[in-house]
């Protein structure tokens, strides 16, 4: 942040480093912010500057700061229609009225907004490619990475080669393929909670927004179009994508260590265990259970106990990726459902587990070792149900238990 103003850059300031893992860096001045920006320009991923600085009085620091490709938030006052052209002819993320309470708390959504959709990435669809760059120049300011496609064959290609998209805009009138028939496609693999699309079109046509909209697109924009109306509505369209996610998240996920729950776990796992009913592949499930966890909250508190929680949990997620799911399935306990991969052998696969969990290298509040072993119980018998393998697995880890822990017993 850029401020000369002692008041409103510590109000901003203190705000803003009050987000989760946000650092603020405030320099009065543009030689100040020549030296920073000189010193470890790529830490930033936003700037917040003031227009009017002693030593830059018309603005000039914010070429300073778009040479270094990070994108800029302007402070002012009073803004009327010919200033907030003006503003954005500047190439620049947002304004926000520096004078008004209200704007101290855009500012402050706005920074959260905008490390967020460092996360997302928007697909641009147009066979222009001078209106791919602006939409995608427009969308960096705004803190998105992007990808492009020149017609909706390549979009389709891109949708599915990059994971990460969670936004589309797309023209209409296209070669190949157009915008509506796109949708249309994407729509068979990503719902409308999963992905983002925008429609975008200059055409004159009765009823394209509406067609647009039952092709399956979120939202609709008529070239040419206000920036800020941009904004929002990528914004808006990402956050209601965002929220959906959220809840998600919070109905499969557990809390402490984002491992699924029971509830997704007996929901996916039979589709698995069917598969393998029908001989596509072989499967084991085990029961991970966590060795003296009493001892371990006894000994050290329950935050070094949610600590080793979360660190065999994150063992078992490297274990379990790509090859079936791992659950939570309360307090210490854990299941897994694998797809053992050809030749494999799953007691030496469960023996590497327990094995690694065992390496995990965790610490007291006093610097004291805390050691971590697991009791694993498993089976590679469909017998006739998931359940009953479960029920299998759960006496297999008795039997670990009985047997001395930290090791493995397939039944």
């Amino acid at each position: 942040m850029v401020e000369d103003s002692r008041a409103i850059a510590s109000l901003l300031q203190s705000n803003i480093e009050a987000l989760p893992d946000v650092r603020c860096e405030l320099v009065v001045d543009m030689a100040g912010a020549a030296q920073l920006l000189a010193q470890c320009a790529e830490r930033f991923f936003v700037a917040i500057l003031d227009l009017n600085l002693p030593d830059a009085p018309d603005g000039e620091v914010v070429e300073l700061v778009q040479s270094h490709d990070i994108p800029v938030i302007i402070l002012t006052g009073s803004v009327d229609f010919a200033k907030r052209q003006n503003l954005f002819k500047r190439n620049i993320a947002d304004y926000i009225e520096k004078n008004q309470l209200a704007g101290v708390l855009s500012a402050i959504a706005l920074v959260e907004r905008m490390r967020a959709n460092r996360e997302h990435a928007v697909l641009v669809v147009d066979d222009s490619a001078a209106q791919r760059a602006y939409l995608c120049s427009l969308l960096h300011n705004r803190g998105y990475h992007t990808v492009e496609a020149a017609d909706g064959e390549q979009g389709l290609a891109m949708l599915e080669s990059h994971d990460e998209i969670r936004a589309v805009i797309t023209d209409y009138n296209m070669p190949k393929m157009d915008g509506m028939e796109m949708v249309r496609q994407m729509r068979t693999v990503r719902s409308p909670q999963e992905l983002a699309i925008i429609g975008v079109s200059s055409a004159a046509e009765k009823g394209i927004l509406a067609r647009f909209l039952k092709s399956g697109a979120n939202d609709f924009l008529h070239r040419p179009f206000e920036l800020e109306e941009l904004y929002c509505r990528i914004d808006q369209n990402l956050d209601m994508v965002r929220y959906i996610h959220q809840a998600w998240d919070a109905a499969n996920r557990d809390f402490l260590t984002h491992l699924y729950n029971r509830r997704y776990f007996f929901k996916h796992a039979q589709k698995i265990y069917e598969s393998a009913r029908q001989g596509k592949y072989e499967i084991v499930i085990a029961m991970i259970d966590a060795d003296h966890f009493k001892k371990i909250n006894d000994t050290h508190g329950h935050d070094v106990g949610d600590e080793a929680l979360v660190a065999i949990a994150s063992t078992l997620e490297k274990f379990g990726a790509g090859r079936g799911i791992i659950a939570r399935f309360g307090g210490e306990e854990f299941v897994c459902i694998r797809i053992l991969k050809a030749g494999e052998d799953p007691l030496q696969c469960m023996q590497g587990l327990c094995a690694a969990i065992e390496e995990i290298d965790l610490q007291g509040p006093d610097g004291s070792p805390v050691p971590l072993t697991v009791s694993i119980g498993a089976t590679r018998e469909l017998d006739d149900s998931l359940s009953e393998m479960l029920k299998r697995a759960d006496e297999a880890v008795y039997q670990a238990k009985q047997q001395g822990r930290n090791r493995v017993v397939m039944l």
